[in-house]
């Protein structure tokens, strides 16, 4: 089950706890993002993380394209507009701007579990 949290809360956490409260939030997200889109084979939050942490960050630029493509094609399913989110998550992992990628994708995470308990 998904559970929602707060994306100001969780921003607010990470930086009090200089990034630690960032690694379990972006396991929770990651777990939560597959719950979500039903994904089973897609690697777990602590598999995402121990890559990245091994490849220095690349594969989580990786990953942030990856989701955002899925969350392009997800809304394209239900009927939504979708962007490029892909893309935007990308470049923002480029920049070095993760947390605001994490922000986003926690918006669209909650946003999903309250529309399949409705």
């Amino acid at each position: 089950m998904v559970q929602p949290r707060s994306v100001g809360l969780c921003i607010v956490l990470t930086i009090v706890t200089c990034g630690l409260y960032g690694i379990y939030w972006l396991i929770c997200l990651v777990n939560d993002f597959n719950y979500a889109t039903g994904d089973v084979q897609s690697p777990s939050g602590g598999m995402v993380f121990l890559l990245s942490l091994v490849t220095c960050g690349i594969y989580l630029i990786y990953w942030s394209y990856k989701a955002g493509d899925k969350l392009d094609r997800l809304k394209q399913q239900w009927g939504m507009y979708s962007s490029n989110t892909g893309i935007l998550y990308l470049v923002l992992s480029l920049l070095g701007l993760d947390i605001i990628v994490w922000a986003l994708l926690q918006s669209e995470v909650n946003g999903m579990a309250g529309s399949a308990s409705v």
